[in-house]
């Protein structure tokens, strides 16, 4: 069973937990009553008053030595109070759900109130993804809550590199079925109107990448008739949406070729009558392929992974988003448009789109950015780190 600690901190933490932020670092601890076990409640102590300030998970295994859950007003951390939590998330997402759309994701970490804990909703499949072990204590009290208000009959646990690897977790495992069955580990379901599958046993985070789907979408908006271009495709996310509305030929092009067979699957999944090719490739290798072969497009998509996981790889990010405009802006046919995303949280939004709009205007062609976008309802934003995905989208020639 988890125990209670107190907690004492630096002046500087304990104004940033005061204002709400979710993380408390080792270094800003300067007292606490015994060692902690991960999962244990760390209760904070308003340093001058000495009382209740907030209450989180107590983490040995990360610098983010506590992940904060209440703030201001004592709670009791039960699954009543899980229930709550579910249930303000769900609401949030209502809009999303009564479209034509059964992927989602319900919770989004810290900015749901649920630290280190995503998950995601493919149909009738639940997939939880947990960065950290704190949430082991507390699965068999929030799973039950998760499934009935999403109405799941299926729930797959995902865990981190890092989580997989701690020594004294054997109970849980990366893939595991807690509850229900799976006939195929390839989930199929609904994103606006298209189909989609997901593999959410093997596939990358919780199967599929959820956060892109209004970008997507117009995207798909924009392709009739027209030759598109999908770097870093992945699973052919852009793809799909472009071809089922009417692209006349998309080239999706990511390294792996396992990814591209998924993306292949998923464009046959919805109808569509324009020609799909794939490139199995690293994206700045193509790139320079098809500059060599002067190929062309309408639309040229550039949607990396994340380039900074770390502050001393900042810099680093910058030089390839520079290198990736560069080549990727030189692609699009006169008159056509380049969509450029970033999901290094590292990187700010306002640093991101200065750096695209250097690089495009010291082309010979004009450039207009005509439209901006963020996080879609269901990754909402509650604290500056939280934020992670921009993108932008200009007019070139």
């Amino acid at each position: 069973m988890p125990k209670r600690i107190a907690i004492k901190l630096k002046p500087a933490t304990e104004r940033m937990v005061k204002k709400g932020h979710p993380w408390v670092f080792d270094k800003g601890i300067i007292k606490q009553s015994e060692k902690g076990q991960s999962g244990d409640l760390a209760i904070i102590f308003d340093t001058k008053k000495n009382k209740f300030l907030a209450c989180g998970l107590y983490d040995p295994n990360s610098p983010i030595r506590i992940k904060v859950l209440q703030v201001h007003e004592s709670a009791t951390i039960d699954s009543e109070w899980f229930k709550q939590k579910v249930q303000k998330a769900y609401n949030i997402r209502k809009p999303l759900i009564a479209g034509n759309t059964n992927s989602y994701r319900l919770i989004h970490g810290e900015n749901d109130g649920l630290p280190s804990c995503v998950v995601d909703i493919y149909d009738k499949v639940l997939v939880i993804k947990l960065y950290s072990a704190i949430w082991f204590p507390y699965l068999d009290e929030i799973l039950p809550h998760l499934l009935t208000i999403s109405q799941c009959e299926t729930a797959v646990l995902r865990l981190s590199r890092s989580v997989q690897s701690l020594q004294n977790n054997e109970k849980y495992k990366d893939g595991q079925i807690l509850v229900g069955e799976l006939a195929n580990e390839e989930v199929l379901f609904k994103e606006h109107g298209l189909l989609f599958s997901a593999n959410v046993i093997k596939g990358h985070k919780t199967g599929y990448f959820l956060d892109h789907r209004h970008n997507r979408k117009k995207v798909g908006e924009m392709a009739k008739g027209k030759t598109v271009l999908d770097l870093f495709s992945y699973a052919g996310g852009f793809s799909v949406h472009a071809l089922a509305k009417g692209a006349k030929a998309v080239t999706s092009l990511d390294v792996s070729a396992q990814a591209l067979e998924l993306a292949k699957k998923n464009v046959a999944l919805n109808p569509h009558n324009g020609f799909h090719t794939t490139m199995a490739m690293d994206v700045f290798d193509g790139l320079n392929l098809l500059l060599r072969k002067k190929e062309y497009f309408d639309i040229v998509i550039i949607d990396p992974p994340s380039f900074a996981k770390k502050a001393s790889e900042i810099e680093k990010a910058k030089e390839s988003y520079k290198r990736l405009v560069n080549s990727g802006a030189k692609l699009v046919r006169k008159g056509g448009i380049l969509v450029m995303a970033s999901c290094s949280s590292r990187i700010l939004a306002t640093e991101f789109f200065e750096l695209v709009q250097e690089v495009l205007e010291s082309q010979p062609k004009r450039v207009k950015l005509f439209f901006k976008t963020d996080h879609d309802i269901d990754h909402p934003v509650n604290f500056t780190e939280g934020a992670y995905l921009k993108c932008g989208y200009y007019k070139i020639g």
